[in-house]
């Protein structure tokens, strides 16, 4: 699969990130970049430390990637998640971050089989 049916795949924003970035290659390298990012595993460490500011900047880095990226399904659910962390408090987190588990997963394999 080409970087176009990729974002086609997942629901991505490919025009909108084409016309900042200028061509296909570049988005390619970026998109796979991705793959390799440690913005979600830091994520799930500091929710599994329980340390509300390490989940709440890694969430923001992750939202911020997405939407430079153009990912815009794993943008949206990232995005409910730093605002519920805004506050530093973990209360009520779980669906959210499930969410952004379930959209990282599908964007990443989705990734992986660019060609």
């Amino acid at each position: 699969m080409n970087i176009r049916e990729c974002y086609d795949t997942i629901g991505a924003d490919f025009e909108d990130v084409l016309s900042r970035l200028g061509s296909e290659s570049l988005i390619q390298r970026f998109a796979l970049k991705f793959i390799d990012d440690g913005s979600y595993n830091e994520l799930t460490e500091a929710l599994a430390e329980k340390n509300a500011e390490k989940a709440f900047r890694a969430a923001h880095t992750l939202k911020g990637i997405c939407l430079n990226l153009g990912l815009k399904n794993l943008y949206t659910v990232s995005s409910d998640l730093t605002e519920k962390l805004r506050g530093r408090e973990l209360d009520g987190y779980e669906a959210l971050y499930e969410r952004v588990s379930e959209q990282y997963k599908i964007t990443v394999n989705a990734l992986k089989s660019v060609e």
